[in-house]
């Protein structure tokens, strides 16, 4: 081989070498960028992947810039209370349209109104419509401000609850109906709950679970990809509003299912019942999931009602810690955080409570609507990148650090107009979604998506 040859052969290889590196590091540099990605999770159901209030992310900012919030798209919906759920690049949310009726709420009777529920998915990052799927959805229901129940993204898949029972499951990717299913109607409920269907479905690997009403139907299961009922367990005077939930502890999970009087530990896969205790809200209102931390179990609701349980080895090994203390909320639901109940009350101030004990430890006015006590005062918060985000009902986004010395509000700023009504005031009553670095949130009139990143 001539000398020519030789130094053209040389370069050759080198060049292969290093392209070779080349692709190498770009590979590790891409493949370390997804595994230090702190755009955290999808939040592809109410209260996150996890149904637990837990956003995980990291790099959010601690304070508002000067100009306020970073504000990357809104885009124009109709009324409802439902919150939106993220995921694989897609926002999908519900609303209300209505025709006619009057929608002005009161708590004592059921309004009567016309009009359609519908469904819209959204480009997440950019807010574009990818497509709308509506019906036709006549209310009797009491805040007939539209539905209640947050979409589950799961898969390809989206799950919706309407406020009449209309239960869908959809193709995220067009919108199409694989399979739906009218619950007053096939499980013979002679109309809605007052409060019409709230409780967020649940998933949990084949099944999709409702709370849905009727003679030994409050809780049914059906298979999620077919829409074809597995079991019906349990009957009650109301069915209440409360999420279904799984808990494990010792190894064993339980399906829970709060009625409108008892708290009721199940069997997931065959909706036996394995240990019950009797537990009546004011007005026969069961909201807000229970709460399960390490082996015990918090069930809370307004007016001084909450449930503390212990789980035990055995399935059916459940006991009763205390009742009455603990923080006592209208519909948001509490965090626990190292021994430690953090929520907002009935009446809207913020409070810490022992887990153990219920015994309280602060409170501060710091989410209370203007600073006042107030009927069914709404907070709704998140724990995430070692701060905790609030949502208060007047529509603003509080930062803080919450700890059992107190409250240290870092920053806050107003994200959305309240215009849901309830007595006198206006609220905002929709539990944000938090994907990436970004918030979500809705009212009645648009839907906002808010840079919270700190880069």
């Amino acid at each position: 081989m001539s000398c020519l040859a030789l130094i053209v052969k040389n370069v050759s290889e080198r060049i292969a070498s290093y392209r070779s590196q080349f692709i190498m590091v770009s590979l590790f540099s891409f493949m370390l960028t997804l595994t230090n990605d702190s755009s955290g999770q999808d939040w592809n159901q109410w209260q996150g992947p996890n149904r637990n209030g837990r956003w995980e992310t990291s790099a959010t900012i601690d304070k508002f810039a000067a100009a306020g919030p970073k504000f990357v798209w809104r885009q124009k919906i109709a009324n409802g209370y439902a919150g939106p759920s993220v995921a694989a690049g897609k926002l999908v949310v519900m609303d209300f349209v209505r025709t006619e009726g009057d929608p002005t709420p009161n708590p004592g009777t059921k309004s009567a109104l016309q009009g359609s529920e519908q469904v819209h998915c959204f480009d997440a990052a950019t807010g574009k419509v990818l497509w709308t799927h509506a019906y036709e959805c006549n209310y009797l229901i009491s805040y007939p401000n539209g539905p209640r129940a947050a979409p589950v993204i799961d898969g390809n898949r989206v799950y919706t609850l309407g406020a009449e029972g209309h239960l869908k499951c959809l193709d995220l990717t067009n919108g199409k109906i694989v399979w739906e299913k009218d619950l007053k109607s096939e499980y013979e409920l002679e109309s809605a709950p007052h409060w019409g269907f709230a409780a967020h479905p649940l998933i949990d690997g084949d099944s999709l679970y409702c709370v849905v009403g009727g003679e030994g139907s409050v809780a049914v299961a059906f298979d999620k990809n077919s829409g074809k009922e597995l079991w019906r367990s349990l009957s009650a005077p109301v069915q209440g509003y409360c999420p279904p939930t799984i808990v494990e502890a010792h190894g064993i999970r339980t399906l829970l299912i709060w009625h409108s009087h008892a708290i009721n530990g199940l069997n997931p896969k065959t909706g036996e019942v394995y240990w019950s205790f009797d537990l009546v809200p004011a007005y026969e209102m069961p909201i807000i999931a229970p709460i399960q931390s390490g082996n015990y179990v918090l069930a809370t609701a307004l007016q001084g009602t909450s449930l503390l349980i212990e789980l035990g080895t055995d399935p059916k090994a459940a006991k009763e810690v205390w009742r009455g203390g603990g923080i006592h909320s209208d519909h948001n639901p509490p965090l626990i955080v190292d021994g430690h109940i953090y929520g907002v009350s009935e009446r809207g101030p913020l409070k810490c409570c022992e887990l153990k004990s219920g015994a309280e430890v602060w409170e501060s006015m710091a989410t209370a609507n203007n600073g006042r006590p107030v009927n069914s005062g709404t907070g709704f918060i998140v724990h995430g990148d070692g701060k905790y985000f609030m949502f208060i009902e007047t529509g603003e986004l509080i930062i803080a650090k919450l700890s059992p010395e107190g409250c240290e509000e870092l920053d806050r700023a107003k994200i959305i107009e309240p215009t849901s009504r309830t007595g006198s005031r206006k609220v905002v009553w929709s539990h944000p979604a938090f994907a990436g670095t970004r918030m979500y949130v809705r009212n009645d009139e648009e839907i906002v998506c808010v840079e919270l990143g700190a880069k």
